[in-house]
């Protein structure tokens, strides 16, 4: 049977369909068009003002400065960020495949958002009621990095997923790639993979890996907290899941992925001695003169601009000179009696049982009481005079017994005071010679060595003390220091101008001076162990460095000659004795700077002139365009001759017999070398040895003393303390270099027996006395000066470094 609905029931279903079916579709449409139209209205009104892309298409990062060695060895760099900026191919794929399965396999299919991981972010945000988690991709993490905050917002996100499409739109996907790479901060002030890769590995980027990479892979995630220095085994966590998606991604293979999970992974640390750090700290007083030169010109503006600095020295030169100053201190330290533990500590009985509780314990320790290259610092667990048991690492203690512990035995003995005992809790230095480890001081005593080429004044190696790291004073540069016996050659050459002659016959016999004379105190200066001789020749004077025979040169020559003669050489006046009191600088009694020292007997080393030091060569711009270069004055140009040819020839002719039967003969005869000259100094007291030394291509200068000026012990001289240093780098810095053999002696010099004359004192007219009997010949100050010094300064950067001359290098 058929039946029909009634036309009520019909007006009902209408009623309803229209209701409950049409009128919400309806709504929901207008809604929806209003939601297009305002975000039409939003992306309208927002796309005009977002940021420019110049930053990403024309991409210049603050790149660091760098100070590099003559042979290109990355020395240091300074600047809030360290980069390494690269091109995409230079960027290894194992590195590029790390990224993309940590942060965004699908990087190249995407538009720029990857909306499977927008949907899953909302839901979860929706789900949790919070705005913790987001779906960015690698292309939104460029937006962000280069425009935007990292904060979680709506907002933020709505100007972030615009921006990233006016990326994708502008450059490509490689270019996008390669921005990321070298833009992403990752940890420890390293920006870009390529610095992460030398910051945590100390290699470059293209030696990673794939255990590393995905080590660097891990970091972008949460880089302060989670990179391989502040936490490993919480990136080794984070490396674990970038290796799993690597392997399902099919990047790597089952055999290379188990052999990256097995990798031991080994983080670069100052600690660990890498290679990286020990280039750094050996050239580090280099770098940092070089810095503070380059502030000078730009100012803070210098850390950012990515200049490349070359300097003069040359990085095996400087690592000879390096194990030169550590070997010499190291050697004093050890003649002395052993001063007692660094630190005395409380060390809870049984800590050592605990190995996380004992390694948190000497993390302090070693804090505090850093390592210094190999002088390690421990801690003490048991003391006895047969035995002492140390501590480095958690779970590993160093016994010493027997002969390891001679050098330490007066702190272990029963009666010694509580500061020098070594007990439980002690923090010791030790180190290890020969597979046998001592106890040692930490050096109290410093240290400085420089090298230059006399010819033009380029500095070849610079150390200025023990360990930059525990102190940034360069000794070479800013140790202001009385140069005692070093200092008696340019009283020697002042006197040769004014007609003595190196078989001058001088008195050696005690020289006093009354109170009413000095005007203050008597003055009684005295010989090296007391010992005097009726007379010496001016020669011998020099061989056996005899204070008398300086003094009554000195006194012949005047003091208003002898104040400009020295002024020639680079000295400042103002640091040596006044007028009334200038005998004694024939000892050595004023002030000079380890770097002045090298540059006034290079004046005797490339035969009269004057050359300014200088450490930087050239400095070149982001670009690869040199911007600044060196141009140094150089030996052999008349117009900067200081001194007389004829004065240089007779006082190479001297200092080299000083190093061949002299104060100094064990240079000659170790380096087996006739051409080396030189000069042994030890100050009144022995608060400073010295030892300058020279070639006609290479002088070195060496000291060693306590920055508060005391004693280094009754035995302690020049030759003995400071010349083992000068030759341990000359024997590595000579080894292939030729003897250079005398040049032809300049016009107007004689030779006769040993004995030169000038052509202004001939034989029968020059000197033949001081003080000494009745002497023949002129009196002191017939001869003229050598050519006055022209101005020779330099005025640009480089070259406005002249430490040979006035006040001390403030910094």
């Amino acid at each position: 049977m058929n039946t029909q609905a009634s036309p009520q029931a019909n007006k009902h279903r209408g009623s309803f369909f229209s209701r409950f079916i049409l009128k919400p579709l309806f709504f929901m449409i207008g809604i929806g068009m209003c939601l297009v139209l305002l975000a039409v209205l939003a992306v309208t009104l927002t796309w005009p003002n977002l940021p420019d892309l110049k930053a990403m298409t024309d991409y210049r990062p603050r790149i660091p400065l760098r100070i590099y060695s003559a042979d290109k060895v990355l020395l240091a760099e300074y600047g809030d960020e360290r980069r390494n900026v690269l091109n995409l191919q230079e960027i290894p794929e194992v590195m590029r495949k790390a990224i993309l399965a940590a942060e965004d396999d699908n990087f190249y299919s995407h538009g720029g958002v990857d909306w499977s991981g927008v949907g899953r972010a909302v839901l979860a945000n929706l789900t949790t009621g919070a705005k913790a988690q987001g779906a960015s991709t690698i292309t939104m993490q460029v937006a962000r990095n280069f425009y935007l905050s990292s904060e979680k917002s709506f907002i933020r996100k709505f100007y972030e997923l615009l921006l990233t499409y006016k990326i994708e739109s502008t450059l490509t996907k490689d270019q996008i790639l390669e921005l990321y790479m070298n833009q992403i901060y990752l940890g420890h002030r390293s920006y870009g993979f390529a610095a992460a890769a030398r910051t945590y590995f100390n290699k470059s980027l293209a030696d990673v890996s794939i255990a590393e990479a995905a080590i660097l892979a891990s970091v972008p995630k949460s880089p302060s907290r989670t990179n391989p220095r502040s936490n490993l085994e919480a990136t080794k966590v984070r490396q674990h899941y970038v290796l799993d998606r690597m392997l399902k991604l099919n990047y790597i293979s089952q055999a290379e992925y188990d052999q990256a999970k097995a990798e031991e992974i080994i983080v670069s640390s100052r600690d660990q001695g890498a290679p990286e750090y020990k280039i750094a700290r050996h050239g580090q007083y280099v770098a940092e003169l070089a810095r503070q030169l380059m502030f000078n010109q730009y100012q803070d503006n210098v850390y950012g601009r990515g200049l490349n600095v070359y300097t003069t020295v040359h990085s095996q030169d400087q690592q000879n000179a390096y194990d030169a100053v550590r070997s010499g201190i190291l050697n004093y330290t050890r003649r002395k009696a052993y001063t007692g533990p660094a630190e005395q500590l409380g060390l809870p009985e049984g800590l050592e049982n605990d190995n996380k509780k004992m390694a948190e314990f000497i993390q302090d320790v070693r804090e505090k009481h850093p390592d210094s290259d190999e002088i390690l610092a421990a801690v003490v667990l048991s003391a006895s005079n047969s035995k002492v048991v140390l501590m480095r690492e958690a779970g590993k203690p160093i016994e010493l017994t027997g002969n390891s512990l001679n050098n330490a035995r007066r702190s272990l003995a029963a009666n010694v005071s509580e500061s020098r005992r070594i007990k439980r809790g002690s923090v010791v230095y030790i180190e290890k010679i020969k597979d046998s480890w001592s106890i040692i001081n930490l050096p109290l005593v410093q240290g400085a060595f420089v090298a230059l080429n006399p010819e033009d004044g380029a500095i070849q190696s610079m150390i200025g003390g023990f360990d930059f790291h525990l102190g940034d004073f360069n000794r070479v540069t800013q140790a202001w220091r009385q140069p005692g016996s070093t200092y008696k050659p340019f009283v020697y050459a002042a006197g040769l101008e004014r007609g003595l002659t190196p078989e001058t016959n001088v008195s050696d016999m005690p020289f006093v001076l009354s109170a009413r004379q000095t005007g203050s105190k008597p003055w009684q200066p005295k010989n090296y162990g007391d010992s005097y001789t009726p007379s010496q020749t001016l020669r011998n004077g020099m061989y056996k460095s005899k204070n008398m025979v300086s003094i009554r040169i000195l006194e012949a020559v005047g003091p208003d000659f002898a104040m400009e003669f020295i002024s020639r050489f680079g000295f400042d006046p103002k640091r040596q004795p006044p007028k009334g009191a200038y005998l004694t600088m024939a000892l050595g009694a004023g002030s000079v700077t380890p770097l002045q020292m090298a540059g006034a007997y290079s004046v005797f080393a490339n035969g009269g002139f004057r050359i300014n030091p200088y450490i930087i060569t050239h400095v070149v711009d982001s670009n690869g365009v040199t911007i600044m270069q060196a141009q140094p004055l150089k030996a052999g140009d008349e117009a900067h001759r200081v001194i007389d040819a004829r004065t240089a020839y007779v006082m190479n002719d001297i200092l080299r017999g000083v190093a061949r039967s002299g104060t100094a003969a064990r240079t000659q005869a170790t380096l087996k070398r006739n051409d080396i000259a030189g000069k042994t100094g030890t100050t009144n007291r022995s608060f400073d040895a010295w030892f300058v030394g020279y070639t006609p291509k290479l002088v070195g200068v060496s000291w060693l003393g306590f920055d508060q000026p005391s004693s280094l012990g009754d035995r302690e001289t020049g030759g003995g303390a400071a010349m083992p240093i000068w030759m341990s780098y000359m024997s590595k810095a000579l080894k292939n270099v030729p003897v250079v053999q005398p040049g032809k002696m300049p016009a107007g010099l004689t030779k006769s027996g040993n004995n030169f004359y000038y052509k202004e004192f001939p034989q029968g007219k020059a000197i033949t006395s001081l003080g000494a009997g009745a002497g023949t010949g002129a009196a002191p100050g017939g001869a003229k000066p050598a050519q006055q010094r022209k101005n020779d300064a330099i005025g640009d950067l480089i070259q406005s470094f002249n430490p040979t001359g006035g006040p001390p290098i403030r910094f």
